[in-house]
């Protein structure tokens, strides 16, 4: 069985200031600055941002399973303004999903404006029917949010 589950963010940014931001490591430090509560805590185990690097986000308490999700950076496309993780350990892979994958993809609206397209693809058994329905984008549609509210508030001093 394969799926996936995708939502698209307004952000009212140039496209190119925001990829500055998701394309490396400047979006785990925002989250842990503007948003702890929403995704927890972001480690860098490895890496400098590019693709292999891996991170570790620990989830806000009371988050369902094991608190915690790995994940490697797979493909970071500067040109596409696409960066793809994959799952390592923890998050949905614990709903026993085999593959987890989590691509963020800014669109360009026009020149003051985007979109962020947060996407999660999953692969597993079919017997996963029933636990597809607790993979959803929420968590990244807000980032994108609180990055997008972010960058307008600070657009004169960027």
């Amino acid at each position: 069985m394969q799926g996936h589950v995708s939502q698209d963010t307004p952000a009212g940014v140039p496209a190119a200031l925001i990829w500055d931001i998701y394309r490396g490591l400047e979006l785990g430090r925002l989250v842990d600055k503007l948003a702890p509560e929403v995704l927890g805590r972001v480690e860098f185990l490895e890496g400098d941002g590019g693709v292999g690097t891996i991170v570790k986000l620990t989830f806000p308490p009371g988050s369902p399973g094991r608190g915690y999700m790995k994940e490697r950076f797979t493909k970071i496309d500067d040109e596409n303004r696409v960066k793809e993780t994959e799952v390592l350990e923890g998050g949905y892979k614990d709903l026993g999903f085999d593959v987890v994958r989590i691509r963020l993809e800014i669109v360009e609206k026009d020149l003051e404006s985007c979109m962020v397209r947060s996407t999660i693809e999953y692969e597993g058994e079919e017997k996963l029917v029933d636990v597809v329905s607790h993979v959803n984008v929420k968590p990244l549609e807000m980032i994108a949010e609180i990055i997008g509210k972010h960058l307008c508030q600070n657009k004169s001093t960027l």
